[in-house]
Parts: C-alpha cells; sequence; structure tokens
C-alpha cells in the first residue's frame, strides 16, 4: 500500500496533472505536495482548499437524512416488505427501500461526501476525501489542466489512490 509520496507521484502521471497535495481538512496543513500550485504557495493552497472541503464536508445538506424522511409515495416497484420481526441489517434497505443510516457498517464513510470538483476557466481541482482508520480529516487534492486533464478519468484514478493511501 503506497504512502503519501507515493500516491502523489501517481496521480501527477494523469494527462493534465499540474499539482497535488494531501491536505488535513481540520488544521489547513499539507502533509505532502507535489508539482506546481495555483497561487505559486502550496501551504496557503493548502489551507484555502481546506476551507473548501471543511465547508462541503460539514454541511447537513449533504449528511443521509433521517430513515422516517424516506418515506416515499407507492410506485408499484417497493421491494417485498421484510418478514415481521426481521432485523433490518447493516446497510440493508428498511422497509421504505433505502438503507437506514443507522445501521451502516463501521467500514461506511464517516464523511457523506466523497468528492468537491471546482471548475475555473484553465483547470479542474478535485477534493477527493480519503478514509482513514482514526478521524478521516483528510483530502487528496489535483490540479488538472482543463484543454489537457480528463476529469473523469482524473477522478476515478483519485478515488482508487484514495482507497490505497496509507497514512502513517
Amino acid at each position: 500500500m503506497p504512502g503519501i509520496d507515493e500516491c502523489l507521484l501517481e496521480v501527477m502521471r494523469l494527462p493534465g496533472a499540474r499539482g497535488a497535495s494531501v491536505v488535513d481538512w481540520t488544521s489547513g496543513l499539507a502533509l505532502g505536495t507535489i508539482g506546481d500550485s495555483p497561487n505559486g504557495d502550496h501551504e496557503a493552497t493548502a489551507a484555502e482548499t481546506a476551507e473548501v472541503a471543511r465547508m462541503a464536508a460539514e454541511q447537513p445538506v449533504f449528511a443521509l437524512p433521517p430513515p422516517d424522511e424516506h418515506e416515499r409515495p407507492a410506485t408499484g416497484h417497493e421491494r417485498p416488505a421484510k418478514r415481521p420481526g426481521a432485523p433490518d441489517g447493516p446497510g440493508i434497505p428498511n422497509q421504505s427501500g433505502i438503507p437506514d443510516p443507522a445501521t451502516r457498517p463501521p467500514s461506511t464513510p464517516s464523511t457523506p461526501v466523497e468528492d468537491v470538483i471546482v471548475t475555473t476557466r484553465t483547470g479542474y481541482h478535485i477534493l477527493r476525501f480519503v478514509e482513514t482508520a482514526f478521524d478521516s480529516s483528510v483530502f487528496l487534492h489535483l490540479w488538472l489542466d482543463r484543454a489537457q486533464g480528463n476529469l473523469a478519468l482524473a477522478r476515478i484514478r483519485l478515488g482508487e489512490t484514495a482507497e490505497r493511501l496509507v497514512l502513517g
């Protein structure tokens, strides 16, 4: 499993990659950087992107709604009702057909946001949250040239890299 430096080298191989960093979004500190920075200062960029990540991660609108808000009108395509007395298992849909957030398995991300994409006239900034064993307050930031990069490919690869990243 790759560490910070290996992951940063990996994402810089993406077409159009201009710069990348691993940032702690609670403190705004860069844990590792590579390539260019949009404003010429990796530490300032880390602090600024951490504010964006923090705003997205902490907004209630992105949180999983309570189970009682999942009730929908009947459409004729509902899942069969569970047996009386059968418990909803971890991550198993309840009678409304929606997984109950209270039964999420331990591996379910604590931050409901997977990534944030900011588009500028010349580039893309992808902030991909990294799930960790301790507090999940880290994200990968990739600055991608808009003319040379492939946003879909970058998002997929960044997600794969985030899953393999080992912090230590």
